[in-house]
């Protein structure tokens, strides 16, 4: 078969931006071969309130949904055509924003038929759906694509710093995508971006330049450490109404800085030993907005215990575009018939059908 151009996009809970990227893949199904070409990140602009809205469950009328699924279909549809320039691309996936995730129910909303009309090749969307349907978690979605991507000599911890952090453990690369293992960890940027929010009146800190200058209360953070511990210990996805926003509340009276850093510090430690939790891990990379934050990415380093910490720039992905370009490899493997969730992973009951739902251009 001939090398296949396929787009992913993503935008995380985090709500930062819209994230795309083109990758050339070569083979088919497992032996697939995965090249990042180009990527690129959109603002949200006004459409970034109306998600907001919806993520918090805000009342919305059925026509105010509808709107703003095809209006962030059109955003899509922008961005996609500037990303491909000259190239026209085989597959589109896209993830959609999950407005709300509480297994077996899940919502990624985005229309995608403006993208289809626009781009004129296949279009897959709401690749979770068919793992939800066999009893499955619907996440973490991205192992499979991990392995395609990053598997090597070392077992590995992929670590994303998203709205929620989840984890990917890869085994050595002898070993069989059988062997894959991942979990959902606990509130990521969720949480930093709130605390920067109620101690900053700011979206988020910059790079962390705030929580890096304070001293984390080691003694305040006992409730918000059993918070994150308790969320890695689930045993199943995170999503709505596993944020523990709340829980930042009670460290109001703490200097903004040191607000900042207690919080980072106690995230940060959650991250880092349960990414290092699996017997053998010898090296840990991260990918997503997080990466930026440079207090977090400290306090994940302290955590590991002298392990490898790397990012995903590192091995030919920028950490921006892990998630988008996942996503165009598995649009493929969907393509090519392969189950992209894994039952140990997801713990899917069954069998599924060719994930996502499908849509074409007219001809």
């Amino acid at each position: 078969m001939r090398p296949r151009l396929a787009i992913g996009t993503m935008t995380g809970t985090s709500l930062d931006a819209l994230d795309a990227c083109l990758v050339r893949i070569e083979g088919v199904g497992l032996a697939m071969r995965v090249q990042v070409l180009r990527h690129s990140t959109t603002d949200l602009g006004a459409l970034r309130g109306r998600l907001r809205s919806a993520c918090d469950g805000e009342p919305m009328s059925a026509g105010d949904l509808a709107s703003l699924a095809l209006e962030f279909g059109r955003l899509h549809a922008e961005a996609i055509t500037d990303l491909a320039g000259e190239l026209t691309p085989d597959l589109v996936a896209l993830h959609g924003q999950t407005v709300f995730h509480a297994p077996p129910s899940s919502w990624q909303l985005v229309n995608p038929w403006p993208v289809a009309q626009r781009m004129r090749c296949a279009v897959v969307s709401d690749l979770r759906g068919a793992d939800l349907a066999a009893g499955g978690q619907g996440a973490p979605i991205t192992p499979l694509a991990d392995w395609i991507l990053f598997r090597n000599p070392q077992p590995t911890a992929i670590v994303n710093l998203g709205g929620f952090c989840n984890v990917t453990w890869l085994p050595a690369e002898a070993s069989g995508p059988e062997a894959i293992g991942g979990a959902d960890i606990c509130p990521c940027n969720h949480l930093l971006d709130a605390a920067a929010r109620q101690a900053l009146r700011r979206p988020f800190d910059a790079d962390g330049g705030v929580a890096i200058s304070g001293r984390a209360h080691l003694d305040r953070t006992p409730p918000l450490d059993a918070a994150l511990r308790a969320a890695a210990s689930a045993g199943r996805s995170l999503g709505t109404g596993d944020e523990c926003v709340g829980l930042i509340q009670g460290l109001s009276d703490l200097p903004p800085a040191d607000l900042l850093a207690s919080v980072v510090h106690a995230v940060g430690r959650r991250i880092g030993q349960e990414a290092c939790s699996r017997e053998g891990t010898a090296k840990v990379v991260l990918a997503g907005g997080g990466v930026r934050n440079a207090a977090l990415r400290h306090a994940i380093t302290r955590a590991a215990g002298g392990r490898t910490v790397t990012d995903s720039a590192a091995l030919g992905v920028p950490v921006e575009a892990r998630e988008s370009a996942e996503m165009a490899i598995l649009g493929t493997l969907a393509w090519d018939g392969v189950p992209i969730t894994l039952p140990g992973v997801t713990r899917r009951a069954s069998t599924v059908p060719r994930a996502g739902q499908w849509c074409l251009p007219p001809t």
